[in-house]
């Protein structure tokens, strides 16, 4: 299995305090691969820094065989890392269908004037925009709210759309922080049933998440940090095992999980 993803030596400081220290890891096509760790081991910095919101102070992501040294934002994105945020990022007064459209716009090719002249090709794109879009929340399990204000549905029905419109950009790699936050048992195992889904069409998946029966239950590998270094990385039985592990963040073996 190749790597996709490859991250070394990451480090950031923010002000006096060091948020990852000489970080390495890889993440191979195909895999869940989990990003555990107490709260302010550096995890979420560690997404923002793979998807350009900050630059490392040292190290670097390869992602595809490609260098993401330097790219902005919707360029990371461009080349096929999409993300959804511990805090739900969506346009609450806008539908469904347009929060999953927004995320497909990064794929378009019609510019400025296509979109003022309104020619077949611009409207033939933005048909398919909108077919996209369908299908994504179906995908999901929300096609029957694509016409619902997006801060009016439930909130495991606002995880979801959050997904489908990362989807949207065709992403190679999936960054997931927290998706089962806030979640109920059913919740959280409609989502297990659709991560399994979105690795299935083909895509990549890293994970951030302290519902740790959902972590050992579906990752195939797991990295720990711990104050923004690596104490740990394996396979979820190794790591629930590790000594350094148990002390800094399990506290015990996660019950229901072999290990």
């Amino acid at each position: 299995m190749n790597d996709l993803l490859i991250a070394s030596n990451i480090s950031k400081h923010f002000g006096g305090v060091q948020a990852l220290s000489e970080v390495s890891f890889s993440i191979r096509q195909g895999e869940i691969y989990g990003l555990i760790g107490p709260n302010g081991a550096g995890k979420t910095t560690l997404f923002n820094l793979l998807t350009a919101l900050y630059a490392p102070d040292t190290g670097r992501f390869e992602f595809a065989g490609a260098t993401l040294s330097r790219l902005k934002p919707h360029e990371v994105a461009r080349q096929g890392i999409a993300r959804t945020f511990q805090n739900i990022r969506l346009f609450a007064n806008l539908s469904a269908l347009e929060n999953v459209m927004i995320g497909r716009h990064i794929r378009t090719r019609a510019g400025v004037l296509g979109a003022v002249l309104r020619n077949r090709a611009t409207r033939e794109e933005e048909a398919a925009i909108t077919q996209c879009a369908f299908e994504l929340l179906d995908f999901v399990g929300l096609r029957d709210r694509a016409n619902s204000a997006a801060g009016g549905l439930p909130y495991g029905d606002q995880r979801r759309l959050e997904i489908a419109r990362a989807l949207a950009t065709e992403p190679k790699l999936l960054a997931l922080d927290e998706p089962a936050a806030g979640m109920n048992a059913s919740e959280t195992q409609a989502l297990k049933t659709l991560l399994e889904a979105i690795r299935a069409r083909g895509v990549t998946l890293l994970l951030i998440e302290h519902d740790m029966r959902l972590v050992m239950g579906m990752c195939d590998r797991v990295l720990v940090l711990d104050h923004g270094e690596v104490i740990a990385e394996g396979v979820p039985g190794e790591v629930q095992r590790n000594p350094r592990v148990v002390e800094a963040y399990l506290g015990s073996p996660v019950e229901g999980v072999a290990a």
